[in-house]
């Protein structure tokens, strides 16, 4: 998709889904943001499940770190109980309904106060709801080292990770020798990568159900291609005469990465071939394939203009028949190729983020994405914060608004593996998490997870009008715009879900926020809004990551002349209101 046809593919999307009404709203009463109401929550248990994902018929275990007087364990699916017990032991198991492809929100309560939340996923498949990290050390580490980063990952129901730059040479992965494999070898940067330690961090993650897949190019050589079998007539070249290659050259690499026609049938039969080898001799679920990206007018040997993107589509269909049962996914670096990459058989979308540069350019590749796939498949952002800042922390309202928007439209962040990304070389680990991002970021993929059959799970989104009934509170149809909070709708046949996203206090629209300066967001208490709905709403409930740990709280409500009008308790930087019929 070219850039003029992409950017009247997103006006549409904008038309479609998320058409405005500017009304005059009624006022009911003066209001003060912060005013009339106490939160009383905070968590402070340690409370987790052992695995980051389920398969059907699979007991949970729960660890909590005390077990406070008169607390009760209840279990949901969105705002229904299933079933409710005592809390008496630190420890305990619960077996899920059979139902596959599920999220549930698990709170620990006392005296009808929440106390504590954590989610469960039980999915047979986990590319179903794909919440995806990273490994990028694979050093000689003990595996007491190795099973601390995988729990800390777990924590975030991380079910996927990317095994960033574990190989030797991109066309020979991994180094066999007499039929075994090397110990260790050096990446390209010189790091040395030890097969035990990929081997042990493929059998832990299995154990915690997270999927492990092995990161590489899908059309890289290094410059010694020559001696390892490659020939110069499957290279790609920036002429006709096959006189320039067409590479990727950066300084301080073992070699320059020249690029190979991924159309060209030796070349597939080639590397999947040394895929084979990998598979032999380490159990990962998967390749994650990568590309450059648009290599602009590039030719083959013969001197014929080479389609990139038709290219892309027949390596994956044939990776596909060459490996049936293992999962592939490839990275449309800034959108390039994705029409093509979706219409093949990979398990999910991913999008590298470049130059969609707004809050509302992330919901339109994800919403590109469901549209190229035909609703078939979730998306990845690989999305890096603050990619200009060389130092320090990073900025909690930028990550937490960033994930806020990409989940509310249903994608999942690639940011969590031994650090926070910031870089597109992941082994850049130049900011830090505070704390209190860390167990905020609990409560966010908690709240992915619980809430996954409304967020990821169907609906179409729709165009809603809302109007708020309280001063100094400022609503607009998505896309958000400074000093208000932006909404927006998703209708399933039974309810209607409206997404509140508070841009109200917002310094910038531009999601990386490179200086790390996004304000906290202006907090809104007991204010009231009206939807315009025609259909007789029977329950009206909210849930958000910043309110509760998550907890469905049921909200009073009155319905008159299409129009439902409730009151709601607490925003702070994302709230999810749903209307069931």
């Amino acid at each position: 998709m070219n850039k003029k046809m992409l950017n009247i593919f997103n006006l549409l999307i904008s038309f479609l889904f998320f058409a405005s009404c500017e009304e005059e709203t009624k006022t009911i009463k003066p209001f003060s943001p912060t005013s009339e109401i106490e939160i009383v929550y905070s968590e402070t248990l340690d409370f987790t499940c052992d695995k980051a994902r389920y398969n059907t018929g699979e007991a949970v275990l729960f660890t909590v770190s005390e077990v406070p007087e008169n607390t009760r364990v209840r279990y949901k699916h969105l705002n229904e109980i299933i079933s409710e017990e005592n809390l008496s032991s630190t420890t305990w198991s619960w077996t899920p309904p059979s139902d596959d492809f599920m999220g549930y929100l698990i709170e620990l309560v006392q005296n009808n106060q929440v106390i504590a939340t954590t989610a469960v996923d039980v999915s047979s498949v986990w590319t179903k709801f794909p919440r995806y990290g990273f490994l990028n050390d694979f050093g000689n580490k003990t595996e007491n080292e190795q099973i601390a980063v995988l729990d800390n990952l777990k924590k975030y129901h991380i079910n996927g990770l990317q095994y960033y730059d574990w190989h030797n040479k991109h066309h020979f992965p991994l180094p066999v020798v007499n039929g075994s494999p090397a110990a260790h070898w050096q990446d390209i940067v010189w790091r040395d990568i030890y097969f035990n330690t990929v081997e042990n961090y493929i059998e832990q993650a299995k154990n915690k159900n997270i999927a492990s897949m092995f990161y590489n190019l899908l059309f890289g050589v290094w410059e010694d291609y020559a001696q390892d079998g490659v020939s110069a007539n499957w290279l790609i070249y920036n002429d006709r005469f096959h006189s320039s290659h067409n590479k990727h050259a950066v300084n301080g690499l073992q070699s320059d990465i020249y690029l190979t026609d991924p159309l060209n049938k030796n070349w597939q039969n080639y590397i999947f071939e040394k895929t084979r080898l990998v598979y032999t001799h380490l159990d990962f679920d998967g390749w994650h394939l990568d590309q450059l990206g648009n290599r602009n007018t590039v030719y083959d040997y013969a001197g014929n203009v080479i389609d990139l993107k038709k290219g892309y589509q027949n390596f994956l269909e044939n990776l596909k028949t060459e490996f049936p049962n293992k999962k592939m996914v490839l990275n449309a670096v800034d959108q390039f190729g994705q029409g093509e990459i979706l219409n093949a058989p990979v398990d999910f979308a991913y999008t590298e983020v470049w130059s969609y540069q707004q809050y509302s350019d992330l919901a339109n590749v994800i919403l590109e994405n469901l549209h190229y796939s035909k609703n078939k498949v979730n998306t990845i952002l690989a999305a890096y914060m603050h990619y200009e800042k060389q130092s320090g922390e990073f900025n909690i309202p930028s990550v937490l608004l960033t994930d806020a928007v990409i989940f509310a439209f249903g994608g999942a962040h690639l940011e969590l593996g031994e650090h926070m990304l910031s870089h597109e070389y992941f082994p850049n680990s130049k900011l830090t998490m505070s704390e209190k991002l860390k167990s905020d970021l609990v409560e966010y993929y908690d709240f992915l997870v619980a809430y996954q059959n409304l967020l990821r799970d169907g609906g179409n989104f729709n165009s809603l009008k809302l109007e708020s009934k309280t001063d100094n509170v400022n609503l607009n149809a998505w896309p958000p715009v400074y000093s208000k909070i932006s909404y927006l709708g998703k209708e399933f046949s039974d309810r209607q879900i409206v997404h509140l996203l508070n841009f109200a206090n917002a310094s910038t629209l531009e999601w990386r926020d490179n200086k790390a300066l996004q304000n906290e967001p202006t907090i809104y208490k007991n204010f009231e809004i009206s939807i315009e709905n025609a259909k007789s709403v029977s329950k009206v409930w909210l849930a958000s990551p910043d309110y509760k740990g998550g907890a469905p709280e049921e909200l009073s409500f009155s319905q008159e002349n299409g129009n439902v009008f409730v009151k709601i308790p607490y925003l702070e930087y994302w709230n999810m209101i749903v209307l069931e019929f």
